[in-house]
């Protein structure tokens, strides 16, 4: 039984060798399953490929590759997946933030005949800014979008050969692989974990990337954007209609003057918003369309280690 580890890499020089010796004690030592580790560098600047390549320089079962730039780390997990060639894959952070042992948990309940099996955060040893903004998004996800999405999300997941096959058929692009994995419906497991804090260089994961996350989670897997618009442009016009019918009667019992420019001023200013919000969540939309229309690659490797 082969079992493939992806690690999706980006400025985790400092944490790599470290990652890998705990790999080699805890995985490794199961002979009862071939290993398979595949790290992809996700265009970091730092001195992370080379630590990659010193490592698969000296270890048979490892591959790396290299992506010419930073595609996000959605292109990286799918690269990995889609180079891999286990029986089943888990996709692993690099950070030290999860517990190598989790592998195991996931590959024994993969046996028992789950198609994908979950690591599920219940707890996290982390800021309660960290925590709030985590907790806020999946709570928005399950509302509007996945109903299945565990209440503390999920980074790291094992996946069979079928569901990763199913992946590289979407062919999705801005999009949330975990969405994708939750669409796809196939028999679920769970497995549950606390999150360790990061005790090991800076987080990449800035404020500018969550917000994309849930721009991607809410236009791929939720009609609420629409919605928005639907209801916004409801609201204005059902507004705007009692608003006419007023001062229509107000003009003809005599009870208008020349005033109410302020009013008027207020009035355009309201709608020229409500259209501007529209026009954005539409191109939003009609950006997509376009960016999968020129059907560019997710990502493109520039360097990878040849398989001996």
């Amino acid at each position: 039984m082969k079992i493939s580890v992806v690690i999706p890499v980006y400025y985790n020089q400092d944490n790599l060798r470290l990652l890998y010796k705990d790999i080699q004690e805890k995985l490794y030592s199961h002979t009862e399953y071939e290993w398979e580790i595949v790290m992809v560098n996700d265009g970091s600047q730092d001195n992370s490929y080379g630590i990659m390549q010193e490592l698969a320089a000296a270890d048979v079962h490892l591959r790396i590759f290299s992506l010419s730039r930073n595609f996000g780390s959605h292109a990286a997990m799918l690269c990995g997946l889609s180079n891999c060639t286990g029986d089943c894959a888990v996709v692993k952070a690099a950070d030290l933030q999860e517990p190598t042992e989790l592998v195991l948990d996931m590959v024994k309940s993969w046996e028992k005949g789950h198609n994908v099996v979950l690591a599920v955060r219940e707890g996290r040893e982390e800021s309660k800014r960290q925590t709030l903004f985590a907790n806020l998004y999946y709570w928005l996800v399950r509302k509007t979008a996945l109903p299945n999405m565990p209440k503390g999300g999920f980074d790291v997941y094992l996946l069979d050969r079928k569901v990763i096959g199913v992946l590289m058929a979407l062919d999705e692009k801005n999009s949330a692989l975990t969405g994708q994995i939750l669409w796809s419906g196939f028999k679920t497991d769970k497995i549950y974990y606390t999150r360790l804090a990061r005790e090991i260089g800076t987080s990449r994961w800035t404020l500018k990337k969550k917000i994309r996350l849930v721009s991607d989670t809410l236009f791929s897997f939720s009609t609420l954007p629409i919605k928005i618009v639907t209801i916004v442009g409801t609201l204005s016009f059902i507004g705007s209609l009692i608003w006419a019918v007023l001062v229509l009667c107000f003009k003809l019992a005599g009870m208008i003057e020349v005033s109410g420019w302020t009013t008027l001023f207020i009035f355009n200013l309201f709608s020229f918003g409500v259209i501007m919000l529209t026009l954005g969540i539409l191109g939003e939309y009609l950006w997509r369309i376009f960016d999968a229309s020129r059907n560019r690659p997710t990502y493109i490797i520039e360097d990878e280690n040849e398989p001996r």
